[in-house]
């Protein structure tokens, strides 16, 4: 059996479409082209083909499909329902929350400070859990809503959302959830969580990009991001994308049928791999809550060496992985969720992120061990920052720990110049 031509470690970034999802699309790509809001009968059978993806995506996250707002993506999704959040409340103009959010919602929350609104970002602990006695005090009369993802996308590190939905609710204060990281992965029962607003992603469920979902409990007061037609029940102009919707739920069934075997599976791969990589590799360590994370996901320190170093070594034998969120690759700036864990610049910049998904295999993670290891070794072994390095006694490690700092704090200065230009 020939091998792949590479080793997909990097799911929380994208996963490859499944082919049962291709499937279910091709005929909307070929034939099924009719505006589903059109009078006509082929029209009508486009409709019904949305409105099923619809019921799909429903029965996931088990809501009634009314609720169920089809959006171009996660990040859509998440800025409508802030949007929504504010615009229905004009006299709250206070937002919270988490410095370890996926950077578009961090760079969002900068963008409300700039219109003139409040954003409290709140700090998390050493492990990247929440404090919900600190989320508490951090609510206020003028507070708008309370957006927490659900797992973060680089530790995998899960926030008790329905503690939190719970709070919100006593306070009279809206909650909405990131929850893109989630399907497939967890049972999700919005019911059960409690949460007003609630944002997916198709891209990270085997399914196409440019689809995402945004669910809006019933009889919560929404005003749209997106002012158009009258597509979504009025709630988000535009022609519905119906490839990508059908896709869409068919991957909300797959993700549904297969959870719980492909819990324990892929849990049983992501534990082996990480557990081999602490008793083989030394100087090595695992970011976050060891125990209240996603089955997929492990982000490992690894002293010593650039992330960046790994990956490219990496990539150069077919694995794929990453040292944090996609869209951040290539940012000069150490992981903002590794920084606010307290992890130093230095540390974080050494920090590598595997997440598996569902075509993942035991002979997978055994090529991924054969070759991280002396690729670990190799960047150690010309590392100056490396305590063992054969010329260490030539170099003040601290000083040469400083003086990288120093170069990086003014690249990136550079490039904000550069940016502001």
């Amino acid at each position: 059996m020939s091998q792949p031509a590479f080793y997909y470690f990097d799911n929380n970034a994208t996963t490859p479409i499944a082919s049962e999802v291709a499937d279910a699309m091709i005929p909307f790509l070929r034939d099924g082209w009719a505006n589903p809001s059109s009078a006509y009968r082929i029209a009508s059978e486009v409709h019904r083909a949305v409105e099923g993806a619809r019921a799909s995506v429903a029965a996931l996250v088990h809501a009634d499909p009314r609720e169920v707002i089809f959006t171009s993506c996660g990040t859509e999704s998440n800025n409508a329902a802030i949007h929504s959040a504010l615009m229905t409340q004009p006299g709250k103009r206070h937002v919270v929350t988490t410095a370890v959010e996926h950077s578009a919602n961090i760079n969002y929350g900068d963008f409300l400070k700039r219109q003139g609104y409040e954003v409290t970002y709140l700090p998390v602990e050493s492990d990247g859990s929440l404090d919900l006695h600190l989320l508490e005090k951090t609510i206020r009369p003028d507070t708008a809503v309370v957006s927490v993802m659900w797992a973060n996308n680089e530790t995998g590190v899960i926030f008790p959302i329905e503690e939190v939905a719970a709070l919100c609710r006593s306070k009279g204060v809206l909650c909405h959830t990131d929850a893109v990281q989630v399907p497939g992965k967890l049972r999700i029962d919005v019911k059960s969580l409690g949460v007003d607003f609630l944002s997916l992603s198709a891209h990270k469920l085997y399914a196409p990009k440019g689809i995402g979902m945004l669910y809006v409990k019933r009889r919560t007061r929404f005003q749209p991001l997106v002012v158009g037609g009258h597509q979504e029940r009025g709630r988000r102009g535009g022609t519905e994308n119906v490839p990508h919707i059908v896709g869409f739920g068919k991957a909300a069934e797959l993700a549904q049928s297969r959870l719980s075997e492909e819990y324990a599976r892929v849990k049983g791969l992501r534990d082996r791999l990480e557990e081999t990589i602490l008793r083989t590799i030394p100087h090595t360590f695992v970011n976050g809550d060891r125990k209240n994370r996603l089955p997929n996901t492990t982000n490992i320190a690894f002293e010593f060496v650039e992330a960046e170093a790994v990956l490219m070594l990496l990539d150069q034998v077919g694995i794929c992985a990453s040292s944090g969120s996609a869209c951040t690759t290539g940012s000069l700036d150490p992981s903002h969720v590794l920084m606010a864990m307290g992890l130093t610049p230095m540390r974080a910049r050494g920090c590598v992120r595997f997440s598996l998904g569902v075509g993942n295999t035991e002979a997978e993670v055994d090529y991924l061990l054969g070759h991280l290891g002396p690729i670990i070794q190799k960047l150690r072994d010309i590392s100056p920052l490396n305590p063992e390095h054969p010329d260490n006694d030539r170099y003040d490690i601290e000083a040469a720990r400083a003086k990288h700092e120093r170069e990086l704090a003014e690249a990136v200065q550079k490039e904000d110049r550069v940016v502001a230009a």
